[in-house]
């Protein structure tokens, strides 16, 4: 009883201001910001990598949603 007192309950605010982000749009968020630094700062091999485990991602997410992002 005393966690719901605390604790807001999302449902209950019927004006939330926009719809959480999905999986795919995280990934994709992410991959955009890493691409925007590495074109500022350069190529590095960690910024390469996280690039390409991002894209991995989003590829896994592809699949395992059949496309429907």
């Amino acid at each position: 009883m005393a966690a719901e007192a605390i604790m807001p309950n999302p449902s209950a605010s019927p004006d939330t201001p926009r719809q959480p982000e999905t999986a795919a749009e995280q990934v994709t968020h992410a991959h955009n910001l890493l691409k925007s630094l590495e074109k500022r700062v350069g190529e590095h091999p960690e910024l390469g990598q996280a690039i390409h485990k991002l894209e991995m991602a989003l590829a896994i997410l592809g699949v395992q949603t059949g496309g429907m992002l």
